[in-house]
């Protein structure tokens, strides 16, 4: 007989539509061998009985602060008891009181008092989710290391199709068992990472620049942190807070982006450069606005540094055998040829492509389909979330280390 503990997932459930989503997650926890302990809100209580979720775990459900007063301090020690919290479904009010602090109810003290790695699936209105004070929470959440899955779309409670559907309880498993799998295996790495656009300016107001949104650059910088290394992160500009405990450095341009990441390129362990770098610039950037009619400008553009065949090429020169390299390619078409032939051109010792005219895939997008190409060797993934994608992309290169 196994007496092994199971490692426990402690759910909280929300007074959104969604709610009945949870007890479909409940059985996927426990079909992977987890076991599962529910807070319920009040609200939560509305749509979804306490019984349902008692009969489902075999554990009682927590819904007040003071549900026995002769126990243990209850928020305290479920917090303490949790290997991983996740909301599932998590409404657009819980998730605007846990990024500020809040704690008026068993759910929210509990967040504020856990230590365990947070999962949050939103579900909302789609008014509620574009609300500017929810995309500020989610920001703030994010920054603190809280893992958000989704949300996504579909047909909502008020009867539109739009943004804010929970995820799948599929989705939501899937990201759980990635977050408990996880190990430090880059502790006492060093892991340098370029992403977002970099902006060409010919005038004050006017750039060069790409759709990049630095998704895929921040999902990598929060896995590899999370798994133990020391992060730097050289960003151009994105809507995106950086990740906490990571070294941050903002840049605009691709020649300020070649500066910072050479200035970390020599300590790295591992380089990955996911930015979409302006391949040109202005030949002459004014110092005042272009006005119209003027006639039309003279542009004259220069190619602009090649970031990561000058960094190879600078790590060649001096036979050392790190960091590894990772470039992306980011094709319209000929997509595997183009990346082979990038690999070989830049002399990096992994290219990671995808095929940015897929709008599902491409550029800003949520998810992401890539292929790994190296020396006499291609691997395709699935299509996934570009945090799921992040964790691959992290456990193809220790493969290769």
């Amino acid at each position: 007989m196994n007496n092994e503990k199971k490692q426990l997932v402690l759910l909280g459930v929300t007074g959104s539509i969604a709610a009945y989503k949870a007890c479909e997650l409940v059985r996927l926890y426990q079909k992977a061998g987890l076991d599962v302990k529910v807070i319920m809100t009040k609200h939560a209580q509305k749509l979804v009985g306490a019984a349902t979720f008692r009969a489902l775990t075999g554990h009682a459900v927590a819904t007040e602060l003071f549900d026995d007063p002769g126990a243990a301090i209850h928020h305290i020690s479920l917090a303490e008891e949790a290997d991983v919290f996740v909301i599932a479904p998590c409404s657009a009010n819980v998730l605007n009181k846990i990024a500020h602090g809040i704690a008026d109810d068993l759910l929210t003290t509990t967040a504020l008092a856990t230590t365990a790695p947070f999962i949050c699936a939103p579900a909302m209105n789609v008014a509620m989710l574009k609300n500017p004070l929810t995309h500020e929470s989610l920001k703030v959440l994010d920054h603190a290391g809280v893992t958000i899955v989704g949300p996504g779309e579909g047909y909502l409670a008020c009867g539109s199709e739009d943004s804010g559907r929970m995820s799948s309880p599929e989705e939501i498993c899937a990201a759980t068992l990635r977050v408990l799998a996880r190990t430090t295996d880059l502790a006492g790495k060093r892991v340098l990472i370029t992403t977002g656009p970099t902006r060409e300016f010919l005038d004050p107001v006017r750039f060069i620049s790409s759709p990049s949104s630095g998704k895929t650059g921040f999902a990598l910088a929060r896995e590899a942190k999370a798994r133990g290394a020391e992060v730097v992160l050289v960003s151009g500009p994105t809507e995106l807070q950086s990740p906490l405990g990571v070294e941050y450095v903002p840049v605009v341009s691709a020649q300020e982006m070649l500066e910072a990441a050479r200035a970390h390129f020599d300590s790295a362990d591992i380089a990955i450069f996911a930015a979409a770098v302006a391949d040109y610039r202005f030949a002459e950037q004014l110092e005042e606005k272009f006005k119209k009619g003027a006639g039309l400008p003279a542009l004259e553009l220069t190619e602009n540094p090649d970031i990561l065949a000058t960094l190879v090429a600078r790590r060649n020169a001096t036979n050392e055998k790190k960091p590894f390299v990772v470039g992306f390619a980011a094709e319209t078409e000929n997509i595997l040829a183009n990346a082979e032939a990038k690999l070989k051109a830049k002399g990096a010792d992994l290219i990671i492509a995808n095929d940015v005219s897929d709008l599902k895939i491409g550029f800003a997008s949520e998810h992401n389909r890539v292929c790994f190409v190296t020396q006499g060797s291609r691997e395709q993934t699935e299509l996934m979330s570009k945090e799921q994608l992040a964790t691959v992309i992290l456990d193809y290169i220790l493969k290769k280390l």
